[in-house]
């Protein structure tokens, strides 16, 4: 039987039920503790909200959830821990680093004057595996990786080497960040290069576009795809989104799609000035629950099954985690 390692402990894939594969209590970009005149809410603050934001979870039917956020983005996983065992949830965390743009590259840079990192890398995300993080006995269960729009850099394929190292030695899924729909094709064939299995791998924010080829591509080769940002209509619409999934449910190509939204839930510091919000209209719908109250019923209204639209919840992560392989796509 598959284990998989929750930051309580180890669950199974039949347990987690109702899954939302991209969702994150919180973030801090690097730097945030130099932004002293603004802090952001203190851990009080923030572990009433983030327990607040799971019980209506709860209460929704929502079972486990995914905070893919990686070692360098604030991640804090005695934080998630208490949050998970305050309410009785299953919350998975992972172990990477992010993009070149916005992650903890400044520290890797430096090391590598002293020789190359990607065993370095490959070192600490097993670690985190196999063993936990740090002294917390906390072990994450995927890996964390990411590109900025366009290209992968250097930099980001010497962390997606590590990542394929990694995965390769534990069986660890990995899960991506994507810009702007884009380059997650070319991160689909980088890890099967280095002999990550096609389907232990989410090509995330993958509704970032809509160019159908694109994800019918990444399908097609036998990863999932992240529809992973429902919401989120800054970046892109909803409409969209939904009208792309919906063609992909067409093809037969519902059993490789996992769902969320993306949803930060508290910040580290002040990154977005308290009169920009982000999302939709009122911000309303960059929300956990948006897609059970808002989507699905787009989705249906589409044509959609309700088998289908709980495949997206329920049976594709359970298949994801368990690694189950993917049937050949016309």
């Amino acid at each position: 039987m598959t284990v998989i390692h929750t930051v309580t402990g180890a669950t199974t894939p039949e347990r987690l039920g109702t899954t939302l594969m991209h969702e994150h209590l919180m973030i801090g970009y690097p730097g945030w503790e130099a932004h002293t005149t603004e802090p952001g809410p203190t851990r009080r603050e923030m572990l009433a909200r983030c327990i607040d934001q799971i019980e209506e979870m709860k209460a929704a039917g929502v079972t486990a959830m995914l905070d893919p956020c990686p070692n360098d983005l604030g991640r804090d996983v005695e934080f998630m821990a208490e949050v998970a065992s305050r309410t009785g949830f299953q919350i998975i965390c992972a172990t990477g680093l992010y993009k070149e743009s916005e992650g903890g590259t400044a520290y890797w840079h430096f090391r590598k004057n002293f020789g190359p990192v990607v065993d370095s890398m490959a070192e600490l995300f097993i670690r985190e595996l196999t063993d936990g993080i740090g002294s917390t006995g906390i072990r994450a269960g995927i890996i964390k990786v990411a590109t900025g729009p366009g290209k992968i850099s250097e930099y980001e394929r010497q962390i997606f080497e590590a990542a394929a190292k990694a995965s390769v030695a534990t069986g660890a899924p990995i899960t991506t960040h994507t810009d702007l729909g884009t380059v997650g094709d070319e991160q689909q064939r980088l890890l099967t290069g280095l002999g990550v299995p096609a389907h232990r791998i989410i090509i995330g924010h993958s509704c970032g576009t809509s160019n159908h080829d694109y994800h019918l591509g990444i399908a097609r080769a036998g990863s999932y795809l992240g529809f992973d940002r429902f919401g989120l209509d800054v970046v892109h619409p909803d409409e969209e989104r939904v009208a792309s999934l919906l063609k992909l449910l067409q093809k037969g190509a519902g059993d490789r799609v996992v769902v969320s939204h993306d949803s930060v839930w508290c910040w580290r510091g002040t990154p977005i000035p308290n009169s920009i919000t982000l999302g939709g209209a009122g911000a309303g719908t960059w929300h956990p629950l948006h897609f059970l109250r808002d989507v699905a019923p787009q989705l249906r209204q589409g044509g959609a099954s309700a088998a289908q639209i709980s495949a997206l919840l329920v049976d594709n992560p359970r298949r994801f985690f368990a690694g189950e392989k993917l049937a050949a796509l016309a």
